[in-house]
């Protein structure tokens, strides 16, 4: 059985919305990390991935994502404690809101960070940055 978590690559001028994890989390606390959560289960429902994000998103930080969302891409990985996890991740267009660490227990800080610095960031992990790139790639494509 796997655990569903979505993801939020937002874009402002250039820059993505990133966040510091909470050292209290238990899996990847205190590494950078787009912004997201887990699906929770609502019985029969539509479009749970979009909504799930968006709420997240607004819960986490206190920003509002535009409409539409464009799927970058998915993964699976183990947590630090042995769960399984299906992670996908959407493109996002900032709407409003001021970000900030919303939910302390899970979110440290917020940034607003280029390619570049998430890049070579010491606190990015490998899959942050693979997202950021692939997520990149299809901002190119949607804003030419």
């Amino acid at each position: 059985m796997f655990i569903v978590n979505v993801e939020g690559a937002i874009r402002k001028n250039d820059k993505w919305l990133i966040i510091e994890r909470s050292k209290e989390e238990e899996h990847a606390g205190g590494m950078l990390s787009l912004v997201g959560g887990k699906v929770e289960i609502e019985g029969n429902s539509s479009d749970i991935l979009e909504r799930t994000v968006k709420r997240e998103i607004f819960e986490e930080v206190g920003v509002k994502i535009k409409e539409k969302l464009n799927y970058v891409h998915s993964t699976s990985f183990v947590t630090d404690t042995g769960e399984n996890v299906v992670d996908i991740v959407f493109l996002c267009e900032y709407d409003s809101g001021v970000a900030f660490p919303n939910s302390p227990n899970e979110v440290e800080r917020v940034f607003w960070l280029s390619t570049e610095e998430i890049l070579s960031h010491s606190k990015a992990p490998i899959y942050l940055k693979e997202s950021i790139k692939q997520a990149e790639s299809l901002n190119r494509i949607h804003s030419s």
